[in-house]
């Protein structure tokens, strides 16, 4: 049974449950007066009055927002606002759509020398920022860094930031993330900005390495972080990387004293072993990478996914039209890509059948709106006549007309479904004609997933007009659905 989305908080209208746990959720929702998506976290109302452990949690969201509030900063997670509804406390922060570093590590991904670079000096830099502002983070790791589609890197989850010289004084227990936490803190001993400058050095040996430098139970990190120097790097597949152990023997010295003095001596340290310029993103191709250790990769016929385009398309295909369809789908997925659009292809032989097929066959609704989204929003796809999908071909970009959009029942009632209790057909289907004037065939996949969110007509168009990825599409639909309905 879904669970019943909150209708707002404050002036932000909820489109979409991110995330939840015992403490509170995460919204995606939509601010009306920029008219921009933002993330919405909620902390419940009573761990804000409660003594103890929940006090403890409700102080870093507190925190949270301040300490991040005070940063304005692109390598940085926004945050618009602190406010209180009935039934909790929310934060109202900038929505960022990419990876964070565990899950790439989570996939075994070899970081070219470059990428490293580029991520670590976009991750001092943004540190650099905080620092200035007497803003420490105390909880650099992995999950908190977020690269995005774009390639530029995020810091995110400043609840346990401390702000020097200001009315936020307290102190929380050894909170942190075990390998990622300097030996001071460890000891109970006063922490300054030197303690994010080890955590990134953690973070740099194992874009390098491939695995943190301290590993083991937590008792064991905490003995090898406070008596142990991490193993020394050794070549491995990016190339021999060895030169960058002093910069990390220097970065992850016991003593705050012994570190860098700062996040931008260390980011110089950085770039004069390197002998070059940082590139400002990561290259394309790592952030869409999917490590070929990836059982999904593996159980799709491992050879075939490593051999990359020179993989032979089904026949009766046109190749024009599946490689573009593979690029899109490389967007979300990486280079599996490949072998689940041949898959697919071997299985059917209509366009608007393999599109289906594709979406369908993703992990969560996000990743199938992103690449439908693409297939909309790139190089416009002719849809061939069905059975003769040999005649189906790539075009220059260009937005698709709906009068060369076939009507084909079959896509339409797998993703609309048969009937919608929410909302009366007759709404449904005018949403979707009018909205396909403007983006072609993804308009039923739209008001698919609005209706399924929403009974309130006005909330309806609302959240159509949300998944509309083009603003003058976005302000033609409102403007048409109203004078035309």
């Amino acid at each position: 049974m879904a669970v019943k989305l909150p209708e707002r908080f404050g002036k932000y209208t909820v489109s979409a449950l991110l995330g939840r746990g015992a403490m509170g959720a995460v919204y995606k929702a939509f601010d009306p007066d920029i008219r921009r998506p933002v993330a919405i976290k909620t902390i419940r109302w009573d761990l804000t009055r409660e003594g103890g452990p929940a006090a403890s949690i409700a102080a870093r969201f507190r925190n949270e927002a301040q300490a991040a509030g005070r940063l304005s900063h692109p390598g940085i997670v926004a945050v618009y606002e602190f406010g209180q509804s009935e039934d909790c406390a929310y934060i109202a922060m900038e929505f960022v759509e990419g990876c964070n570093l565990r899950e790439y590590f989570a996939r075994d991904t070899t970081f070219e020398e470059a990428d490293v670079v580029s991520i670590m000096v976009q991750l001092l830099d943004a540190l650099s920022h905080a620092h200035e502002r007497k803003v420490w983070h105390r909880d650099i790791k992995p999950a908190n860094l977020i690269v995005m589609n774009s390639g530029r890197l995020k810091i995110a989850d400043f609840g346990i930031a401390r702000i020097e010289a200001s009315d936020i004084t307290q102190t929380f227990p050894v909170m942190g993330t075990p390998g990622y936490i300097p030996p001071e803190m460890y000891r109970g001993e006063p922490v300054d900005h030197r303690a994010d400058v080890f955590a990134a050095g953690a973070v740099l040996y194992q874009l390098l390495t491939g695995k943190p430098p301290f590993d083991g139970a937590a008792e064991q990190v905490m003995f090898k972080v406070c008596n142990e120097p991490p193993a020394p790097i050794e070549a491995n597949e990016a190339g021999d990387l060895t030169r960058y152990d002093p910069v990390l023997r220097k970065a992850l010295a016991k003593s705050p004293g012994q570190r860098y003095e700062s996040a931008l001596a260390f980011r110089e340290a950085i770039l004069e072993t390197y002998e070059g310029q940082a590139n400002p993103t990561v290259s394309q191709g790592t952030v869409i990478i999917a490590s070929e250790k990836n059982p999904a990769l593996q159980d799709a016929a491992g050879s075939a996914s490593r051999s990359g385009s020179g993989t032979p398309w089904p026949q009766g295909w046109d190749p024009t039209t599946l490689g573009s369809v593979e690029h899109q789908l490389a967007n979300v997925v990486g280079p599996m890509a490949r072998v689940m659009v041949q898959r697919a292809a071997n299985k059917c032989t209509d366009l608007n059948a393999l599109l289906n097929m594709l979406a369908n066959g993703l992990d969560s609704s996000d990743e199938k709106q992103a690449f439908l989204v693409g297939v909309t929003t790139g190089p416009t796809i002719t849809y061939g006549s069905p059975g003769k999908a040999g005649h189906a071909a790539a075009k220059p970009a260009a937005k698709p007309a709906a009068a060369k959009v076939p009507a084909d029942p079959a896509f339409v009632n797998s993703l609309m479904g048969q009937h919608h209790e929410a909302l009366g057909a007759h709404e449904l289907e005018h949403a979707a004609h009018v909205l396909a004037k403007h983006i072609g065939p993804l308009a039923r996949v739209i008001v698919k997933r609005a209706s399924d969110k929403t009974s309130d007509l006005q909330q309806f168009y609302k959240l159509v007009a949300e998944g509309v990825p083009n603003a003058s599409d976005r302000e033609a639909f409102l403007r048409d659905i109203h004078t035309r309905h």
